[in-house]
């Protein structure tokens, strides 16, 4: 979940005061910080490397941990300084200083990125990029992607161009706190006659770093899509950089020269460690971040100590300073650079993807040296108040372009019902539509049109662990208690004393049970069902496998141990019921697991054909009949999006069914195995071999690899063709 993550370079420039250099008092915290300024270099580069694909440095990511700690360090040291020689913290003129920095480099940037989205997106994207926009100008852009666990692993039409600017909120937020945690302390020492502030504030340091750390090692373990984005999880890395600048100049000073260097060096070896070590594999931030943020810590102290050390000085010189002094501009020129290259050239190779990177140079310098430098010295800006205004009016001209970039994206008409035939246009024409006037749903609704098992919450969480799901039952004189029952409508599964009261209650005729591709049936299998007047309960869940093998959760980054005690509670519930038919649907390209390994490989398809097999065999040896559902062909591009950009030429968006297939297909193998018979729907997807996108004006696809709900239902005639005429009868016969 932390691929392709870009780090907080936001941090004070160490160069802001800069008395005369002096190797003596180098390392106090008013001097000037050669090696801090290079060590901002290591953390932007070890980025710009993983950024550009860098084979070596899979870990570069830990770049942004480097940063908190340097930020922590500068931020903390100069408030506590003004704290110490004034008696007071000034606000405003810190919030002044802030927005002067970062504010007008930031609205550059997001300026741009509106630009090249409007340039060079599909209007489906573009309204994406609209939302984050507002988000990164308004700094929560970190809680929007922590409520998405977004994977930024994938390139492309999934990674926003300012996705980077989590980190930046991340800082921003700790902008907001850390003085006001730092006020409060030092008029309580005030209030104590006069208490020195460092160890009281040490203290409180300490335990936010202790919370914060351990916060982040159990969220990073239960969910660590969430844990990477959560200022909750980075806190203590702010604050260990914090506690470095409480730590008096002579203290620092006495630590023994050997010492000092044998820090700096070590210091660098860990962050080299964790940059080239771990992955996107690895949990992270969790325990795993220690490594870098130890490492930043031990840089800092041993240039507190000694500057003449062998790491001080090769992190003091020029180009270490100078790519030190540009980075954050180069922080935020080079994602947006990332993501529009990948949308351009969907197929770019790591080679191109450096250059690519490199050349982001060019207006991040420019941006360096017209605009962030300039406004930062610039005496008629000097002023608190016009330091404040300018900085509320970049966030508001980043929400703005947020809003007019949502605004000017163009939209078409919705199709009334009569123009949006669906699967019946295939019946006339088994040729691919080539263009659309209307629409259903609208290419920017589609990923909405789920269905109703989804807006009733009917299909379960992620986080779930019973089994409930819905019962809709279409006739009320066949339920044991007709209060319980809704006439084509639905009532929530009950679990009462370990049964499923309601289900027990009624006579189920279908249960459909599965993840989200089995889900995905449900519009099509209820219209099937008031036909035929049947009673049918969904029990599926998000992201969960029947297989009986535990798998890997991409948004948790571990095993999916809650898909587990799902599965066996909704078997339980099945067997309970004794309906006349179960089908059974999954996603085939999951990854088992082998303890707390990922399988791959002929290993992989093994154990989910096995286990899809193993939960096949036991519903069917329970007594009830069972078919499995086929995964559906899985399109190379988001299709909404390709919609929208392409509506006088669908043709653009269609693709071919071995395309579509060319995962290991374990339904049907596992069904072959347990003697089910399966329902394949890629014929019906994909006449001829072509797959097209939009079929009788109907978007075909959403959410990737998902059917919408709209052409799901223009399928029931096919589905109620491949269902048994009385699954009740046919069971009570046998």
């Amino acid at each position: 979940m932390h691929g392709q993550q870009a780090p907080a370079l936001d941090a004070p420039d160490p160069t802001e005061r800069r008395p005369r250099p002096d190797t003596r008092s180098a390392g106090h915290s008013r001097g000037f910080r050669p090696d801090v300024e290079g060590l901002r270099a290591v953390a932007v580069g070890v980025v710009l490397l993983y950024h550009a694909g860098v084979p070596l440095i899979s870990g570069g990511y830990v770049g942004v941990d480097v940063f908190f700690v340097i930020s922590g360090f500068l931020i903390t040291g100069l408030l506590v300084r003004e704290l110490e020689r004034s008696g007071r913290i000034s606000l405003t003129g810190f919030y002044a200083r802030r927005a002067r920095r970062l504010l007008p480099s930031t609205a550059v940037v997001l300026a741009a990125v509106a630009l090249l989205a409007w340039l060079l997106m599909s209007p489906v994207e573009r309204k994406t990029v609209a939302k984050d926009l507002a988000a990164a100008a308004l700094y929560v852009v970190n809680w929007q992607q922590a409520s998405l666990a977004v994977d930024y692993s994938a390139l492309g039409a999934d990674a926003s161009p300012v996705q980077h600017f989590w980190s930046l909120a991340v800082e921003e937020q700790f902008y907001l706190v850390w003085p006001l945690l730092i006020i409060a302390i030092g008029w309580w020492c005030t209030r104590r006659g006069g208490k020195a502030v460092r160890p009281r504030l040490a203290l409180a340091l300490g335990g936010i770093a202790v919370a914060s750390f351990a916060y982040s090692v159990y969220l990073t373990r239960e969910e660590a899509g969430a844990a990477y984005f959560s200022t909750f999880t980075r806190g203590w890395e702010l604050a260990v950089g914090g506690l470095l600048a409480l730590v008096p100049a002579d203290a620092w000073r006495r630590l023994p020269g050997r010492l000092a260097g044998v820090l700096a060096a070590a210091g660098l070896a860990a962050i080299a460690a964790a940059a080239l070590g771990f992955s996107d594999e690895t949990p992270f931030p969790g325990s795993a971040a220690a490594l870098p943020v130890l490492g930043a810590a031990a840089v800092i102290a041993a240039g507190a100590a000694r500057q003449e050390t062998l790491g001080g000085r090769l992190l003091g010189t020029a180009p270490m300073r100078y790519v030190g002094r540009i980075s954050y501009s180069w922080y935020l020129w080079h994602w947006p650079a990332v993501a529009f290259a990948t949308v351009k050239w969907p197929d770019i190779t790591t080679a191109q993807l450096a250059v690519v990177v490199a050349a982001s140079w060019v207006p991040a310098a420019l941006t360096h040296k017209l605009v962030e430098d300039p406004v930062r010295v610039s005496r008629a800006l000097a002023p608190v108040g016009r330091g404040l205004v300018l900085g509320l009016a970049c966030t508001a001209a980043g929400a703005l372009l947020g809003w007019l970039t949502w605004a000017t994206v163009p939209t078409m008409k919705l199709a009334d019902p009569d123009q949006a035939v669906g699967a019946a246009a295939l019946k006339d024409s088994m040729k691919v539509q080539e263009s659309a006037a209307v629409l259903s749903p609208l290419p920017e609704d589609a990923d909405a049109d789920e269905g109703e098992v989804y807006e009733t919450g009917c299909h379960a969480g992620q986080r779930d662990t019973e089994a409930r799901g819905c019962l809709y039952v279409n006739d009320a004189d066949r339920t044991g208690d007709g209060s319980r029952a809704l006439r084509h409508g639905h009532t929530v599964i009950e679990d009462t004393d370990g049964g499923a009261r309601v289900m027990e209650g009624v006579e189920v005729d279908v249960v459909l049970f599965g993840d989200s591709h089995a889900a995905q049936y449900a519009p099509a299998l209820l219209k099937v069902a008031e036909r035929r007047a049947w009673n049918v309960a969904v029990i599926t869940k998000s992201a969960c496998t029947p297989a009986r093998t535990t798998i890997y959760n991409r948004q948790y980054e571990r095993a999916y141990t809650e898909c587990d005690a799902w599965r066996a509670s909704a078997v339980e519930h099945i067997t309970a019921s004794d309906p006349g038919l179960v089908l059974v649907g999954n996603r085939d390209d999951q990854a088992a697991m082998d303890g707390d390994d990922k399988l791959d490989g002929e290993e992989n398809t093994a154990a989910l054909r096995d286990g899809m097999a193993a939960t096949l065999g036991e519903l069917k040896d329970s007594g009830t009949r069972v078919m499995a559902l086929a995964d559906i062909p899985y399109p190379p591009e988001d299709i909404p999006s390709c919609v929208s950009a392409n509506t006088d030429q669908l043709t653009d968006c269609a693709f071919p069914l071995r395309e579509g297939l060319e995962y290991e297909q374990v339904t049907p193998q596992a069904a072959e195995r347990a003697g089910v018979r399966t329902i394949d729907l890629a014929p019906e997807l994909c006449p001829d071999g072509t797959c097209p996108a939009v079929i009788g004006n109907v978007i075909v696809y959403r959410a990737g690899e998902h059917i919408t709900e709209t052409y799901m239902e223009t399928l029931t005639g096919w589905l109620d063709d491949q269902l048994p005429e009385n699954v009740r009868e046919e069971k009570d016969s046998r």
